[in-house]
């Protein structure tokens, strides 16, 4: 009985490891992750413990065609996602200030996953993109934004899905023809949140935003999910049978 119930605890460890995710709260600095820094050297990108949202974020403040937030460094996010099965990406976002030509504007933020292994067309490198939100300071506090892809071995780009490495004949961006969907995230140096919408531009705009709560959650496979609640059964029947 012993070892049934240690084969069971493996077991449903196993599942639930699987299904645990990362969070990048900036408690313990940066982590990673980086924000921009300007040029001149006004304002830029730091840990702010001004905000709340129930621990430090990393704050923004600067004028400049647009903000980013990225990791080339966090191991959890630069990865191959096509082991992953599904994935869903998070973020926190408390825009203070979006300010363009004197007056108060919304700017899209999307996620961009790069490869700059495998460059074609003179250009810095590979990347899908999707829509995750818009960064807009006259929602007041926190806002949670998030992404899911289902299925990381796809070859098409799912729906809303973009991508970036070549460019038509009007400069707008697209996936390479000898790229997939899945051979980008099968080899993601990058993971970046920003509103550099690729094929977009946008004048000089004042930012003040905060991130936080940086996340990814794998998707659990409907057999995993089965063999947790399997074994956490199991583990209770047998604790009930040793009882009596």
């Amino acid at each position: 009985m012993k070892k049934t119930l240690t084969m069971l605890l493996l077991a449903t460890l196993q599942a639930t490891a699987t299904a645990a995710g990362s969070t990048v709260t900036f408690s313990n600095g940066q982590e990673g992750w980086h924000g921009l820094q300007p040029l001149d050297g006004n304002g830029g990108s730091s840990i702010d413990h001004s905000l709340g949202n129930d621990a430090p974020s990393l704050r923004t403040r600067m004028e400049n065609f647009g903000v980013a937030w990225s990791t080339r460094d966090n191991t959890d996010f630069v990865r191959d996602y096509t082991q992953m099965g599904g994935v869903t990406f998070g973020i926190d976002v408390s825009a203070q200030s979006v300010f363009f030509f004197n007056r108060e504007v919304t700017r899209d933020l999307v996620l961009e996953l790069r490869d700059y292994d495998n460059m074609t067309n003179g250009l810095p490198y590979t990347s899908v993109w999707v829509k995750v939100g818009t960064l807009d300071a006259s929602k007041p506090g926190w806002q949670h934004l998030s992404v899911t892809i289902d299925d990381t071995s796809a070859t098409a780009l799912p729906a809303g899905w973009g991508g970036y490495g070549a460019e038509d004949s009007t400069g707008m961006p697209y996936l390479p023809s000898n790229r997939t969907f899945a051979s980008v995230l099968a080899g993601v140096d990058e993971v970046a949140f920003t509103t550099y919408v690729p094929g977009m531009m946008f004048g000089y705009t004042y930012f003040d935003v905060a991130v936080d709560n940086i996340s990814i959650s794998p998707v659990p496979e409907p057999a995993q999910g089965l063999l947790l609640l399997t074994g956490l059964a199991g583990i209770a029947a047998l604790a009930r049978r040793r009882r009596h």
